[in-house]
């Protein structure tokens, strides 16, 4: 049972930044491609990135690439989403979770494992 837990979030203004954290335990954290996704209140959950088991191939969401960026660090179980050029449409609880790789990286149902989620508000 693998368990996730997202930090980082915050309130911010228009433009600025923050840096997302997943910490992961209770597997083999090398051994999972990760994905963040959001969810806006009122609206589904959606895909934002996804990261390979190495780190070498991602993927990003057309509405936040070139803005957000996903990575990780195998020896701190831990994968991250940097986020710049904040705008009030990211709005929203981040989640990260676990890839099981019988879908499709964009495909919420692909999913295994999910933290419990933390809030990003960008507003002025």
């Amino acid at each position: 049972q693998v368990q996730l837990v997202e930090s980082g979030g915050g309130v911010v203004q228009p433009g600025g930044s923050l840096r997302l954290s997943c910490a992961a335990s209770g597997g083999t954290f090398s051994r999972y491609a990760m994905g963040w996704f959001r969810q806006a209140p009122g609206k589904e959950r959606e895909f934002v990135a996804r990261i390979s088991r190495s780190g070498l191939t991602t993927y990003h969401a057309d509405s936040v690439r070139g803005r957000f960026t996903i990575s990780r660090d195998n020896a701190k179980s831990t994968v991250y989403l940097q986020m710049n050029s904040l705008k009030p449409d990211d709005t929203a609880v981040y989640y990260c979770a676990v890839h099981s790789e019988s879908g499709t990286y964009y495909d919420l149902a692909s999913y295994d494992y999910w933290g419990q989620g933390t809030q990003v508000t960008v507003s002025s």
